[in-house]
């Protein structure tokens, strides 16, 4: 996915869901369809519409609740 070029995208309630969920490997439906409207991109899902995270994107996430409680 690389979150980290879309942050910018995302709207604050979804930029908060990612920072209130920082260990979250795969994304619910509902946040990938948020995501994919919010972006205007179609997320690669698997059969229940669900999205991985990459590692990156973990590491990425992790560093804006760092920055957050800095």
């Amino acid at each position: 996915m690389n979150l980290k070029d879309r942050w910018g995208h995302l709207d604050p309630a979804t930029r908060k869901w990612f920072m209130d969920n920082p260990g979250c490997q795969i994304l619910p439906r509902t946040i990938t369809a948020v995501i994919s409207k919010e972006t205007g991109e179609n997320l690669p899902t698997g059969l229940h519409g669900e999205a991985p995270i990459s590692r990156e994107d973990q590491d990425f996430i992790r560093s804006k609740v760092n920055e957050r409680n800095g």
